[in-house]
């Protein structure tokens, strides 16, 4: 890799988020091949969105290689999951299932390019890391922002999902990766969506759903990239077969590609299908979980992403830091609904958001989304 500006810091995320790739792939297939129930692996957190061990696991580990790297003085990480549940007196099984999966997956950080533990870590390590992803980010500052498993749903049904790791300086994301285990490197990776399926157990253990991807991109570069997910006894050799992306030049809504939120909880899919209609899109939309959607219109799979959230929820920046940069530097354009650039300078939420997210791989398009919204938005019920 070239020396320039975070550098490091992209090499690191790039190579940590291939890691937990393995381990998320791992703990899903583990549940499938053994067709468990995973109630026992399974919390509900406050708002009933699901969190598992993949969760915990990812999140402990992205900490602790980030704190040997740069430093735990020096990291400000905001990531999704605490430790309350784990911490708990009845959650001895499940703290010491994920302390034992934190450690077979670091025992492989060498195949990955990077430093391990010189001893497995003990369990109060590992709450340690996790209890440590606790800053609120701002607008001044480093912060790294992680979502663990982002599309926890998906991941449990052997559907999408990603992990997902931004660094943001001074309010702006600098460096965006996005691992997705279950999206091909190939482009067929998304069409069952159009039946809005879940993938069979034969599907996802084949060879086409071995491969995954991550994908990344640094600030001001105007370049975005995709590596192959590694198998077997693989090593991580820089730069893995990397291939340069770009977002799809198809700028006929009649042609474009949406996508969409499976999740009907958080966002408003009649206000999309109405906007959609009046657009002139033609094509049934995608509905994909996690910030898939992003990885889709950034490598030119689908041409548009429309998210408009019901009353009450907000938005959090760890869903969407790392898709947001790779889209812009993939060629794309993304803003709220308004036509104003999304603001990660204020916490951990999305303050100041209008109305909802707007992801297009070029600017005629996206211009012709906001004026549809503008001249249709009195007459939603949204």
């Amino acid at each position: 890799m070239e020396e320039e500006i975070y550098a490091k810091e992209l090499d690191v995320a790039v190579r940590v988020v291939h890691l937990a790739c393995s381990l998320c792939r791992r703990v899903q297939e583990g549940l499938i091949k053994e067709n468990r129930d995973a109630g026992d692996l399974v919390k509900s957190k406050d708002d009933n969105s699901p969190v598992t061990i993949a969760d915990w696991s990812v999140q402990a580990t992205v900490s602790w290689v980030l704190s040997e790297y740069f430093g735990s003085q020096n990291v400000s990480i905001v990531a999704e999951e605490d430790v309350q549940t784990l911490a708990s007196p009845d959650a001895t099984n499940l703290l010491n299932t994920v302390v034992s999966t934190v450690n077979e997956c670091l025992a492989e950080a060498p195949k990955f390019g990077l430093k391990g533990p010189k001893e497995n870590l003990r369990n109060s390590q590992v709450l340690e890391a996790i209890s440590r992803c606790n800053s609120t980010s701002g607008p001044t500052g480093r912060h790294w922002v992680l979502d663990p498993v982002d599309g926890t749903l998906g991941f449990l049904r052997g559907d999408q999902y990603a992990i997902a790791l931004a660094l943001i300086k001074d309010g702006e994301v600098v460096v965006g990766v996005l691992g997705c285990p279950n999206y091909t490197t190939r482009k067929e990776g998304l069409n069952y969506h159009h039946q809005n399926q879940t993938v069979s157990k034969s599907l996802l253990l084949s060879h086409s759903w071995d491969e995954g991807c991550v994908m990344y991109a640094r600030k001001g570069s105007g370049e975005a990239w995709m590596q192959p997910l590694i198998n077997g006894d693989e090593k991580l050799e820089w730069p893995n077969s990397a291939k340069q992306i770009r977002v799809s030049s198809i700028d006929d809504p009649a042609q474009a590609t949406s996508c969409e939120p499976v999740e009907r909880a958080n966002s408003n899919h009649s206000f999309t299908a109405g906007l959609a209609l009046s657009v002139g899109l033609r094509k049934q939309p995608l509905r994909v979980h996690s910030m898939v959607k992003y990885a889709a219109i950034a490598r030119g799979d689908a041409e548009i992403f429309m998210k408009f959230a019901r009353a009450g929820y907000k938005e959090k920046i760890w869903d969407h830091a790392a898709g947001v940069l790779i889209v812009q530097e993939a060629g794309g354009v993304v803003t709220d609904a308004g036509g104003h650039p999304l603001d990660f300078s204020r916490g951990v939420y999305l303050e100041g958001l209008d109305r909802g997210i707007i992801a297009c791989c070029g600017p005629k398009l996206h211009d012709r989304i906001i004026a549809a919204i503008f001249a249709s938005w009195d007459s939603s019920n949204l």
